[in-house]
């Protein structure tokens, strides 16, 4: 019974691991078509984040099935159950990708882009994913701690963006309404950052039992 249940538990962690390499490269995807106004990537980011839709309903799937028929404890409940918690996290982070990918569906932005700190933010964002899962599959709470303290990393990107965009707005106000299309890309990284930290918070949850919010 227990073997079943430590193969059904490697299901989940390479299913993890799978969704968690979607939200990368929806995030890498959307924020290469930005640079590049690339529309044919802006289709890739909407078909992957139909994926990541489908692989948060797999995983719950699977979650509740574990929950049920397996009726874990202790160790195993927090783990399944941080699973659970994770993926809203994970959808959500789809969700902000395909927003960016919006955006760049509508307006040409590759001109402005090298001259703020896009590029840089959205690399933060994507290393606080990546390791966020790899905390959880490698139950690693230190790693989890750093993407935590991360996440300052991503904000002050963000600040640094507004006033970038600040200053691109004073000296080309006939622009304005693009910068500030700048700015939403800018606030759906912050957000991913964001889901990212709550990913690794459920992390630390699955590991010593104890969930505080950052």
């Amino acid at each position: 019974m227990r073997n079943r249940f430590d193969a059904q538990l490697e299901m989940l962690n390479n299913s993890l691991i799978a969704m968690g390499a979607l939200c990368e490269n929806a995030i890498a995807s959307a924020v290469k078509a930005l640079m590049n106004n690339d529309m044919t990537l802006v289709s890739a980011v909407i078909a992957a984040e139909a994926e990541i839709d489908q692989k948060e309903k797999d995983i719950e799937s699977l979650c509740l099935k574990l929950l049920l028929q397996q009726q874990p404890v202790a160790r195993d409940l927090r783990l399944i159950s941080a699973a659970l918690k994770m993926i809203t996290d994970m959808e959500r982070i789809g969700d902000q990708a395909a927003d960016i990918s919006e955006i760049v569906s509508y307006i040409d932005l590759s001109g402005s882009i090298n001259k703020i700190h896009i590029s840089d933010m959205a690399q933060a964002a994507i290393k606080m994913v990546t390791d966020s899962i790899d905390a959880f599959v490698k139950r690693d709470l230190k790693l989890a701690e750093q993407v935590i303290k991360h996440d300052d990393v991503v904000d002050d990107l963000f600040s640094k963006i507004k006033s970038d965009v600040v200053s691109l707005i004073t000296n080309n106000p006939k622009d304005g309404e693009q910068f500030v299309d700048l700015i939403m890309i800018a606030k759906y990284l912050e957000r991913i950052g964001d889901h990212a930290t709550n990913i690794a918070e459920w992390v630390v949850f699955s590991i010593t039992g104890e969930h505080k919010e950052a």
